[in-house]
């Protein structure tokens, strides 16, 4: 089935970099996404950074260690995703021993707390071990041959009011290091970054707050030089109604008589306080579809390409992921 389907949108991007505010289900689209991307018959890295374990929830798999794990198949069978929790501690020790070969040593300094307390009072250094371990994974190919490869990573990054902060390492570490090894790492980092290699796609739903929040995420993205992808609008509602019944319950031209009648002629007694909460249950989805229409346009307006999810009615889980990857592969996201 996904063979059939046309190119996807993003063809030379290896990083897929997924934010959004709070509550948008950011971390449901990006593992989602590296479904979608498996489903090709890609090898995928699915990485989060901020401490939560919502891979391990979602996929119904032990707490990640700081290990990559294949966690699930490709749709097609033939696709893998693998995970990794990445933390700033351990990626400092394996940046320690990779750099300057001090395992024990790096390991002593983590006994003493020397690394916790380099992450904690530097939040630039640590945003750059957070981004430095997904480029090491970009780029094995070059670095270390026997190291697995990935065809694609999906990052769950930080929302969309830290991504900006989080994403440019190299304005960070300004008054930190301006030169040294990890200056240097700042510098290839934001080069994979800001390169055609790397999408960043906001998550968003269809409310005021989030689409404004998505809208000036991409502004700042836009001015940090950044690279943008699309949006991706999440947990629409069912489309329960048409535009004409939405017109005439929002005008209050609803016939109540004809909807008592096909009540009674289903066998559901009517009387007139039932055909009320009927009528106003109506009027409310109608009113919320306007606004969500409203929302919708100002998305448009952002002008960059749009994808939508539709709300789970059993929540999320495994099931339900694949299911919104078959939606993201259809749309040509992934």
């Amino acid at each position: 089935m996904v063979e059939q389907l046309g190119s996807p949108d993003f063809p030379g991007v290896q990083l897929h970099i997924v934010t959004g505010k709070g509550g948008t289900g950011k971390s449901t689209v990006a593992a989602s996404l590296a479904l979608a991307l498996a489903s090709r018959g890609k090898t995928v890295l699915l990485c989060e950074t901020e401490g939560r374990q919502g891979i391990s929830q979602m996929f119904d798999v032990p707490p990640l260690p700081y290990e990559e794990r294949l966690i699930a198949k490709g749709s097609t069978g033939i696709g893998d995703v693998y995970a990794l929790a990445i933390d700033a501690e351990s990626a400092l020790l394996e940046y320690l021993d990779m750099y300057y070969r001090l395992g024990r040593a790096g390991r002593a300094l983590d006994r003493f707390g020397v690394i916790e307390f380099a992450t904690t009072i530097a939040p630039g250094v640590r945003d750059v071990l957070l981004t430095g371990k997904v480029y090491e994974a970009a780029n094995r190919n070059k670095r270390n041959k026997n190291a697995r490869t990935y065809d694609a990573i999906v990052l769950d990054a930080p929302p969309t009011g830290r991504i900006s902060q989080f994403l440019n390492v190299n304005s960070e570490l300004a008054g930190l290091a301006k030169v040294g090894p990890i200056k240097s790492q700042a510098d290839t980092v934001t080069t994979l970054l800001r390169s055609r290699r790397t999408a960043i796609h906001l998550v968003t739903v269809l409310e005021e707050m989030p689409v404004q929040e998505t809208a000036d995420g991409v502004h700042e993205l836009r001015a940090g030089g950044l690279p943008v992808g699309g949006v991706i609008v999440n947990m629409v509602r069912p489309q329960d109604l048409d535009q004409q019944d939405r017109d005439e319950l929002l005008a209050d031209k609803v016939d109540r008589l004809a909807i008592a009648k096909q009540l009674n002629n289903i066998g559901v007694p009517a009387d007139k306080d039932l055909v009320a909460r009927l009528v106003d249950e109506g009027v409310h989805h109608a009113e919320r579809r306007r606004l969500e229409d409203g929302q919708r346009e100002l998305i448009e307006a952002i002008d960059i390409p749009t994808y939508e999810l539709q709300q789970l009615a059993g929540g999320v889980d495994l099931a339900g992921l694949y299911e919104l990857a078959e939606d993201l592969v259809e749309q040509g996201l992934a």
